[in-house]
């Protein structure tokens, strides 16, 4: 009995594997698809995930003080910005217009007085303090906008600071606070990724290791066009219907169409992981670094492997749904979409509002992203990946489960 099933079984794999072969398209798409996401999306995202990474957003300084006080705050400030420099132009009018055109995000405008309003300045005490003024353009995100803000109120505090100990060495005759200078004595503040397993800090993560398993994930789960394509094919042109009239029992095709699909998952991940490694680097992004150590890989290929039968279980499901290709193709790529985008596919999870992160948990490809995650940035083991593949592992079952359910129950009418 169990040979007769394995006979079968063999024989359901081989029809499946040739009716995939012969759709070169759809297969095509599986592996280009995620290589391009992967490539664009490691780029565009390359500076979003590099903490010390010039910004081209421009700004302009507008100084209408015109001392030398003023423009060697200018000056300083200049050092620090990793924004773009667009010079100084004269007038607030002229600081709107350039805002208003796109050409630099901000303005900041060091107001007159602003040399004597300084600690070694000539403001009378009493006297009201000018404000500096800061134009910033409104589509500008407000991070940007606070830490503009931030990067100049932290130099003009440093500024002062250097001006008072100036004016106290001129006035207490101490040569060494004269020529201190407060900027030579700050400390370096290095990011470090805190969260590593094993107790190990490790390296911020680049672009493209969001990048590789987000759009791995997004085109294992597309394996919903191809599967159910065939799915509905042999429906309608009645090859369910024979091998039902033969006795094979309808898990047995299930399974016989799972194995192919899942071959194919495995490939495309071992393909993204070298586009990754190899190919984004040559186009100017990060190299992907994988974990080293056996448990990291055997923790891989876990959540690659039950994210894969999730997709599989749920292409099944989207089969079994839909009576025609188009409904399917509507009803699973909407489906991956929606559960893409509130996953942390297309926007990672951490640039969510709140609701939206608690939203994502409802995932499967959030799943699927949060284990590949805890290898990939937090170098886990087994042991950290069991829950995200339990869950990934649940809805495979699931899917699986009402499938089997629909297709009993037409079968019986």
């Amino acid at each position: 009995m169990a040979h007769r099933l394995l006979v079968r079984l063999a024989a359901l794999w081989q029809k499946e594997t040739l009716a995939l072969l012969r759709d070169r398209h759809g297969l095509a798409a599986l592996f280009l698809m995620p290589m391009i996401f992967i490539l664009v999306m490691s780029l565009a995202l390359r500076d979003a995930f590099d903490a010390g990474a010039a910004t081209d957003l421009g700004y302009a300084i507008v100084d209408l003080d015109d001392s030398p006080t003023s423009r060697q705050y200018a000056e300083r400030l200049r050092r620090l910005l990793t924004f773009r420099d667009s010079g100084t132009l004269a007038d607030e009018a002229a600081a709107r217009q350039a805002l208003r055109s796109g050409e630099i995000g901000f303005a900041l405008v060091l107001p007159a007085g602003f040399a004597a309003a300084q600690p070694d300045g000539a403001q009378a005490r009493g006297t009201e303090r000018p404000a500096l003024r800061l134009l910033v353009d409104p589509v500008v995100p407000q991070a940007l906008q606070t830490a503009f803000r931030l990067h100049a109120e932290a130099e003009l505090g440093r500024f002062q600071a250097e001006l008072l100990m100036h004016r106290l060495g001129r006035a207490l005759m101490i040569p060494e606070l004269q020529s201190l200078d407060p900027a030579a004595h700050a400390l370096p503040v290095a990011v470090i990724a805190a969260a590593g397993r094993g107790g190990e800090d490790r390296a911020m993560p680049s672009s493209v290791q969001q990048s590789v398993p987000a759009w791995l994930i997004f085109s294992m789960f597309f394996v919903v066009i191809p599967l159910s394509a065939v799915f509905i094919a042999e429906r309608q042109h009645g090859t369910l219907q024979r091998l039902a009239s033969q006795q094979v029992p309808f898990g047995l095709i299930l399974a016989g169409k799972l194995l192919p699909f899942f071959v194919v998952n495995q490939i495309q991940a071992v393909l993204m992981v070298l586009v990754g490694r190899h190919l984004v680097p040559l186009a100017g992004g990060e190299a992907l670094v994988l974990p080293a150590g056996a448990a990291a890989w055997a923790a891989l290929w876990l959540i690659s492997a039950a994210a894969s039968l999730a997709a599989v279980g749920w292409a099944l499901l989207i089969a079994s749904l839909a009576r025609t290709t188009e409904q399917a193709t509507v009803i699973g790529g909407v489906g991956n979409i929606l559960m893409g985008a509130i996953g942390g596919i297309m926007v990672p999870a951490f640039f969510m509002p709140d609701f939206m992160q608690q939203l994502a948990q409802l995932s499967p490809m959030a799943w699927a992203l949060e284990g590949f995650h805890r290898v990939l940035l937090q170098h886990g083991g087994l042991g950290d990946v069991l829950g995200p593949a339990a869950a990934l592992l649940g809805f495979a079952l699931a899917a699986l489960g009402v499938a089997v359910l629909m297709n009993l129950r037409s079968r019986s009418r």
